[in-house]
């Protein structure tokens, strides 16, 4: 890949070329309260309270898609009045990991949730969520062409539900603040952020989503180099006979078209060196928000942040989520 996909110039010009469907809003209202309908009540378990102490850190069972239950932590500093959350999500291959990997926002008075990723979590986080959902022949290993034939099958509709689901479970844990809930993640927890963004946008405030995956994806995969986005392509390759749903299925989960429905404040981050994830699809996404936004571009930045990028996040989530 060059050093970048385009021109600098042409990116501040360049708009999704992933074609949306018509029913897109219907389809995900459907699924979402189908989701909404099957959840059960959720658990929380207090984790290691003497080794955590003075913040509050429990385990948190909740229903995701199709009632699945899934993981993750909830940490909150010590006192008892609602505080504003954060929801994490993790990047591609990643789990939850431990609570002392999520302990910088509660320690600056942010309370945080953080989802796990079903069926993920074997490589460089550890995990502790199945993936409960249908299969439907063969798949490239990973998780990128699971289900990949249908939109109701594939993989990243299920998770999409599940970071949805994990907006409206933070509204409602123990000493949160409904009205101040903020979604964040890097490359798939980017993307993450942008579908619990724009599929929860009543509820979502503040976005935050650094090099984000899974955009503009009818480009992406034909452009993309590198895993995941190689993934499908060598999938493909071998399937001629399934690019056309393949392909369509993509649209439904296309965080380029589900971005026109965000309100939130919305920070992006991108590298123009990123060859896992183009900043030409970081621009489209970013081009479809609607709401007040903001994107930090780094002219050497590869599939990374630079350090201070943290600091910009701060100060984003205490100029809109704190009084």
């Amino acid at each position: 890949m060059p050093v970048v996909d385009m021109p600098e110039e042409d990116l501040l010009r360049h708009r999704v070329t992933t074609p949306e469907p018509g029913d897109l809003d219907e389809w995900w209202a459907t699924r979402l309260a189908k989701t909404t309908a099957a959840a059960t009540p959720v658990v929380l378990t207090p984790h290691e309270p003497d080794l955590y102490r003075p913040l509050s850190v429990y385990d948190v069972e909740f229903s995701g898609a199709h009632g699945h239950r899934v993981r993750g932590w909830y940490l909150r500093p010590p006192g008892d009045g609602p505080l504003p959350v954060v929801v994490t999500y993790i990047g591609y291959g990643g789990g939850r990991g431990l609570p002392a990997q999520h302990t910088l926002l509660p320690s600056l008075g942010f309370a945080t949730f953080v989802m796990d990723s079903r069926g993920q979590g074997g490589r460089w986080s550890v995990g502790a969520t199945a993936d409960a959902g249908p299969g439907t022949g063969p798949e490239h290993p990973g998780v990128m062409t699971k289900g990949i034939a249908s939109p109701e099958d594939y993989y990243f509709t299920r998770l999409y539900l599940d970071a949805a689901r994990a907006v409206d479970v933070a509204a409602e844990l123990p000493g949160a603040d409904p009205g101040r809930i903020a979604v964040t993640g890097g490359s798939q927890g980017g993307a993450l952020a942008l579908a619990a963004a724009a599929l929860r946008a009543d509820r979502v405030k503040v976005c935050h989503s650094d090099v984000p995956f899974l955009c503009d994806l009818h480009r992406a995969v034909r452009i993309g180099t590198t895993p995941p986005y190689t993934e499908i392509s060598d999938f493909l390759a071998q399937h001629d006979a399934l690019v056309p749903v393949a392909m369509d299925t993509l649209r439904y989960v296309d965080c380029a078209l589900l971005a026109r429905r965000i309100t939130a404040h919305t920070l992006f981050s991108v590298g123009l060196m990123d060859e896992t994830c183009p900043p030409s699809t970081v621009y489209a996404a970013y081009h479809e928000v609607r709401a007040p936004k903001e994107i930090t571009v780094s002219p050497f930045g590869k599939h990374t942040t630079p350090t201070s990028h943290v600091e910009t996040q701060l100060r984003h989530l205490r100029n809109h989520l704190t009084p």
